[in-house]
């Protein structure tokens, strides 16, 4: 006698429509009969969280998912593609707004997330008011010393010195205003006198400027802030003119050594920064000569051309920089048109590849206080790492390429308004739904596309774990075979058509691309994998992973993981910061003490050289498959692949 298998109704509100379907049938299923459509990109998978809807009354069986956070569940929401009916149910459909809305409880919604790890707001940089008595037959003491004596006397400001260039503009200002001027103080608090580094006649009003900067291999970002508030004034960012040069720093080096190469690389990321700081002074109404700070980070490398040293010698074994910590500099030394006077200091590097702009994210991320066992991720043009937490720190850097920051890549691009920044890939048609950063029509693809498209097409089985198209499988099912092809560069997948690009042309990911973002991805993972077993702790150790640089605000950190990209956690330990590099040299521009901290991180970060090490092939070797040859390392993605037929 066969079983009598019990029926449901389930009604959706507010259409009204109803339908009755057998125990256990999916919601996905029952809205289907019912004539209702619901988004699935994923094919039903339970990977893109579009099918949600609300269960008004009734009850269902729901699998857990990650694409619902804890008040929507609380709240009734549910996956259409992976809740089944058990009872009579009522279901709210969601309104488009809603539909749009999916709203994910991972690392890959987060904002970057503003840090502070106690620094009291304490800037090098002051501005003082000051009366100074005027000279007289009875007092005819220099400009030089009234104004020192006024220092003294008002403001206990004891023994401050005063260069040339002040001294040069020091008359005319005194007698303009009756000697009624305003002095802007530097002091580092390190021992030596403060100093005067500009005067104005008569009271000056307005923000004191200082300039926090980060200087990428790819990109230039300038925060431009007011010293006398700590606010943050404004951002701008420009291609860092060196690129014309190399899009990589080795490129770079070797370009350096011929003939005024060197100059050259120097002038060029000078030329870019006065350009942005050019751009902000229209922008904002001040002149140039008012910028009377400036803190700068970047990467070993950028800061020796910065300051015009020779950087050969990073290139070859044992890669041995001219120097780490790096000598508090004037504006006018070198040439950044701001006030000739002003100080630029520079966050200290720990090695050739490990530099001042990793110090800066320890630094900003708070990373050298916690008591976790945290791993810290910049992924850019270079892939640096930093393991450990408030007793040790571990570092070491992986060679990344330009491919995520879209150089190298067919289609490539910054993640920029018009890039293709998520993909998603339907299971049943292989057909792409993608997402672009701002508004309009897709120009090219970012870091983060590529490793979203990446994922896709390795879960839909669009390619293998080696990267290369399965394009038997693929003309099973699109029978006109209209998204892979057989291109100038071997197969390759079509994201989005001429008709629906910005550029007229198909925006297409090629087998070449695939090759390089795998060794690219594989190189990152090993390090990880290398740098924790150095140290003897296991990757699943790790309490808190927290990714830095532009590119880690558009990642999605299960896509990342399903490629073999991100050690397989659970997604509530990623954390994206945004731009580490430039929040360390911001926390540096309002705080002495997080200077003096940057100097302490700097030689407290133990780095490792992963050519010296042997297993670092090893590793490699296994890594650059999708995820991983051992599997065993990446459960969730074993899990995925299993549920799909795929494993």
């Amino acid at each position: 006698m066969s079983q009598q298998v019990n029926t449901f109704e389930v009604k959706f509100l507010p259409s009204g429509k109803r339908v009755a379907v057998p125990e256990d049938s999916l919601l996905l299923e029952a809205a289907n009969e019912a004539g209702i459509s619901l988004d699935t990109p994923c094919g039903g998978q339970g990977r893109c969280g579009r099918c949600r809807v609300k269960v008004d009354s009734g009850k269902v069986s729901q699998q857990e998912s990650h694409r619902l956070t804890k008040q929507q569940i609380a709240e009734g929401w549910v996956l259409a593609c992976s809740t089944r009916v058990v009872d009579d149910v009522v279901i709210l459909e969601p309104t488009k707004k809603e539909r749009e809305q999916v709203v994910v409880e991972t690392a890959d919604t987060l904002t970057e997330t503003p840090l502070t790890c106690g620094f009291t707001f304490a800037p090098s940089l002051q501005r003082i008011h000051l009366d100074v008595p005027p000279p007289s037959l009875e007092d005819a003491a220099n400009d030089v010393d009234r104004v020192k004596r006024a220092l003294a006397s008002q403001h206990g400001i004891e023994h401050a010195r005063l260069e040339l260039p002040v001294i040069q503009k020091l008359a005319a200002a005194l007698r303009q205003k009756n000697w009624e001027v305003t002095v802007t103080i530097f002091d580092d608090k390190s021992g030596g006198p403060a100093e005067v580094i500009n005067i104005y006649p008569g009271k000056k009003k307005g923000p004191v400027l200082g300039l926090a900067v980060d200087i990428g291999t790819t990109n230039v970002v300038i925060d431009l802030v007011d010293l006398a508030t700590g606010r943050i004034l404004d951002r701008a960012s420009e291609r860092n003119k060196q690129i014309i040069r190399g899009e990589d720093v080795i490129s770079r080096i070797y370009y350096s050594e011929k003939g005024k190469g060197l100059l050259e690389l120097q002038n060029l990321v000078i030329e870019t920064i006065n350009l942005l700081i050019n751009d902000l002074a229209k922008k904002h109404k001040f002149s140039p000569d008012e910028v009377e700070d400036m803190v700068v980070a970047g990467n070993t490398i950028m800061l020796h051309f910065f300051l015009g040293l020779r950087a050969k010698s990073l290139r070859e074994e044992p890669y041995v920089p001219t120097l780490i910590d790096f000598p508090l500099l004037k504006a006018g030394q070198l040439g950044v048109k701001i006030n000739r006077n002003a100080y630029m200091y520079c966050i200290p590097a720990v090695a050739a590849y490990v530099g001042g702009d990793i110090v800066a994210g320890v630094l900003s991320s708070c990373l050298y206080q916690s008591e976790k066992l945290t791993l810290f991720l910049d992924i850019g043009t270079n892939g640096e790492i930093v393991l450990g937490n408030a007793d040790w720190l571990v570092s070491c850097a992986c060679s990344a390429g330009p491919a995520f920051e879209g150089a190298g890549v067919q289609d490539g691009m910054r993640a920029t308004e018009g890039a293709i920044e998520q993909v998603r890939i339907n299971s049943n048609t292989l057909e792409p739904e993608v997402s672009i950063i701002g508004s309009g029509k897709p120009l090219g693809v970012c870091g983060s596309g590529m490793i979203a498209a990446l994922s896709e097409m390795f879960l839909t089985g669009v390619v293998n774990k080696s990267g290369k198209f399965n394009v038997d499988f693929v003309q099973g099912i699109m029978k006109k075979n209209s998204r892979v092809r057989l291109g100038d560069h071997r197969y390759e997948y079509v994201l989005v058509t001429a008709k629906e690009s910005g550029t007229g042309k198909d925006i297409v990911l090629t087998e070449v691309d695939i090759d390089n973002l795998i060794r690219v991805k594989g190189s990152i993972y090993s390090g990880m994998a290398v740098l924790a077993r150095t140290v003897g702790v296991d990757l699943n150790d790790v309490e808190e992973v927290l990714i830095g640089g532009a590119f880690g605000k558009h990642v999605s950190a299960e896509q990342a993981i399903i490629i073999g990209l991100l050690p397989d956690l659970p997604w509530n330990k990623f954390r994206y910061l945004g731009n580490t590099s430039a929040s360390g040299s911001y926390s540096a521009l309002i705080s002495r003490a997080a200077r003096d901290t940057s100097r302490e991180i700097g030689r407290k970060i133990t780095y490792l050289e992963l050519i010296a090490d042997t297993s670092y092939m090893n590793e490699l070797t296994g890594a650059i498959f999708l995820p991983h040859t051992d599997i065993a390392r990446f459960p969730s993605v074993k899990q995925i692949l299993e549920k799909t037929g795929r494993q």
